[in-house]
């Protein structure tokens, strides 16, 4: 994959915690950092994918009576005083 370069600007306390928790783990912090935005990115896609998965168990049944059980069809056809 390319790469790209980001310059980000930080007071000296955050660049030195940043240097210490690279060395620790034994990467640069180039990775360090490229691994936290990695890592909080995916959080965030398993809180959107948790989130919408509790959408549907709320709203289980609101969905089943709307498209009747089959959701190959669509929604069932509006009667014709709601059209």
């Amino acid at each position: 994959m390319a790469k790209t370069q980001l310059n980000v600007r930080v007071d000296e306390a955050t660049a030195e915690t940043a240097r210490r928790m690279a060395q620790q783990r034994g990467v640069s912090v180039n990775r360090y950092i490229e691994e936290l935005v990695q890592r909080d990115a995916g959080e965030t896609g398993r809180t959107f994918v948790e989130a919408a998965a509790d959408f549907m168990k709320q709203y289980e049944a609101v969905f089943a009576e709307e498209f009747h059980g089959d959701t190959t069809r669509g929604p069932a056809p509006r009667p014709e005083a709601d059209r």
